[in-house]
């Protein structure tokens, strides 16, 4: 037993003894001390004649030295030994860098033929190319070895070459064969993607991508190539032909409606309201599952509210009541509960209707958690109704029941929230810091903002009368009364000029005029906050409203694109850096714009 735990610690050791060499022959080799880190390689190299890792590293070592003559004898020497094509690629590069071109192909042109004669060499001798940045010849090798083996895993590693090269029509083609084949890198590739494809359908990569989608549907009509197509459309915000795609995926597939459902929810978020409810109400038609039947109906009724002007709300109520006759009041019908006293309490103006309600689903048979939604809803709508006190007594319930729950969390958000608008400044304060460390991120984000907005301007006046005036514009906005809001926070913007709340205000009054469709009042609270307060903390905030609505409200790219590039250029640690990115490289592109922005 003891031989046997010295043999253990003495192969421990020697392990460890050669990690720390190579750790330090690393370390010498990335400082460019390339004469130490040649004697550590080299012993390490005697130790383990067979790993090649080594042996490159020594020729790169005396390649950065100009030993060209060292390196082409140890290739040689290797090339004696062990005869490995990737020592040919070795032994051409380093005539390329001697300036012997003819050499040079020579020895590449011998390792591609013994790539073609076996596959088996193929990877490791276009992995060497690529690592000398010899593109052209690692593409052909790949290409070789793809048409020997159909290994659909070179074509990522085409893609990744074609990409290098700007050759964007066979990247995105390496890219969706390979993926065609792998269907679980399918969002990796349409995050590359996104970086070429715009909501422009007529731009260039827009319309290869398109041509080489619909020759695929021509050739091979699979599921996978029209649910590329539908991809495409998305981006480019045709919803339209992106639902005919997954009707036609469904109808060949007959297992999900996923992709019915994405594509509604996508329409709906882009205010694209026929085609949400073209597709929630072919999911009704089609759908074998009750629960997702009950969601589509919820989200057709709520469709019914934004997609006319003057919806009929009687009827709208009606069809309600209908589906709770259907289906009962049960947890299936939770969110179709919830969305009811929402048209109850906003749109019908009927909020003591919608609190009756509630009280009487808070009677049913529901478990804790649905309860506790149940009263959450019932507090919202409490405390809209300015019955603070018992919205505070269900907050209270909800944190009790369910404590450190999200639910719980943001049920002491709202109850902070509430003492605020209340104008209980201090108490609201002690609740956010505790919310601070939320484990859920956005009750977490609103919660600082919120106690930052608190702490910051509670003082400078008395009777903190510019916060009180700001919290009382944002309970209007609550209550749905923007209007009123806006001209509350003129009062607090005109009076109270001088006070550090104002860049907030204008903040907020500009989003509430981008609601009611007033962009040029927006751009020029946005222009005011530029101006004014150059160096605050929401001046990034500015920059980039004003860049999207030049870029979707006002049509003026190349207004927007000065505004994205003072994010990229002075704001880089800014929530919108990459947005903005991806917006400014979009109308560069398109318009083919001149700039020393290197992005």
């Amino acid at each position: 037993m003891k031989s046997f735990i010295c043999l253990f610690f003495g192969i421990f050791s020697l392990v460890l003894s050669a990690q720390t060499d190579f750790d330090l022959a690393e370390n010498y080799f990335d400082k460019g001390e390339f004469e130490k880190a040649l004697i550590v390689y080299q012993k390490l190299q005697k130790d383990s004649p067979g790993n090649y890792n080594l042996v490159f590293r020594i020729i790169e070592i005396h390649q950065e030295l100009q030993r060209f003559e060292e390196a082409e004898s140890l290739i040689n020497n290797e090339l004696r030994v062990r005869n490995n094509p990737q020592m040919l690629v070795e032994l051409g590069y380093n005539f390329q860098l001697q300036n012997n071109a003819q050499q040079a192909q020579i020895h590449y042109q011998n390792a591609i033929d013994i790539a073609r004669a076996s596959s088996n060499y193929a990877y490791a001798v276009a992995l060497r190319f690529e690592n000398h940045s010899l593109v052209d010849q690692a593409i052909e090798v790949y290409q070789l070895a793809l048409e020997q083996t159909n290994n659909k895993n070179y074509e990522y590693r085409l893609a990744g070459l074609y990409a290098e090269k700007k050759d964007i029509k066979n990247m995105f083609l390496c890219y969706l064969n390979f993926t065609e084949y792998n269907p679980s890198f399918l969002n990796q590739v349409f995050r590359l993607f996104e970086e070429y494809i715009s909501e422009d359908a007529d731009a260039v990569y827009n319309q290869t991508l398109k041509k080489i989608i619909l020759k695929k549907l021509q050739t091979q009509p699979t599921i996978f190539w029209n649910q590329m197509l539908s991809w495409l459309y998305v981006q480019q915000g045709d919803y339209k032909k992106a639902l005919q795609q997954e009707k036609a995926i469904f109808r060949r597939k007959l297992t999900t409606l996923q992709g019915l459902i994405d594509i509604g929810l996508m329409a709906k978020s882009a205010e694209v309201y026929d085609v949400s409810f073209e597709a929630f109400d072919y999911i009704i038609k089609h759908s074998q599952s009750i629960p997702l039947t009950i969601e589509a109906n919820r989200q057709l009724l709520e469709l019914e509210l934004v997609r006319h002007s003057s919806p009929d709300l009687k009827q709208i109520q009606t069809q309600y009541q209908i589906l709770f006759e259907r289906y009962g009041m049960s947890s299936e019908t939770l969110k179709l509960q919830l969305s009811y006293t929402d048209f109850l309490a906003l749109h019908y103006k009927k909020k003591t209707e919608a609190i009756s309600f509630l009280k009487d689903a808070l009677k049913t048979q529901l478990s804790k958690v649905d309860l506790c939604q149940l009263k959450l809803k019932l507090a919202d709508i409490l405390v809209t109704d300015q019955k603070f006190n018992q919205a505070l007594l269900y907050y209270a319930q909800v944190q009790s029941t369910l404590k450190n729950s999200t639910l719980a969390q943001e049920a002491r958000f709202k109850s902070a929230r509430t003492s605020y608008f209340k104008g209980d400044f201090d108490w609201a304060e002690s609740q956010l810091q505790v919310l601070k460390s939320s484990t859920s991120q956005l009750i977490a984000n609103d919660a600082l903002d919120l106690k930052l907005m608190i702490s910051d301007h509670k003082f400078g006046d008395s009777l903190q009368t510019p916060l009180r005036l700001y919290a009382k514009a944002g309970f209007l906005a609550l209550q749905h009364k923007k209007t009123e809001a806006i001209v509350v926070l003129d009062s607090l913007i005109v009076t109270h000029h001088t006070h550090a709340i104002v860049d907030q205000a204008l903040l907020f009054q500009a989003r509430l005029f981008e609601d009611f469709q007033q962009p040029q009042k927006a751009k020029e609270n946005y222009l005011k906050i530029i101006a004014d307060f150059p160096s605050e903390i929401l001046v990034d905030d500015a920059h980039y409203a004003l860049a999207e609505l030049f870029r979707t409200e006002l049509n003026q790219p190349e207004k927007a694109m000065r505004h994205y590039e003072q994010i990229i250029f002075n704001h880089p640690d800014s929530i919108h850096f990459v947005s903005s990115k991806k917006y400014f490289r979009r109308i560069r592109d398109k318009n083919n714009t001149q700039t020393t922005l290197d992005l």
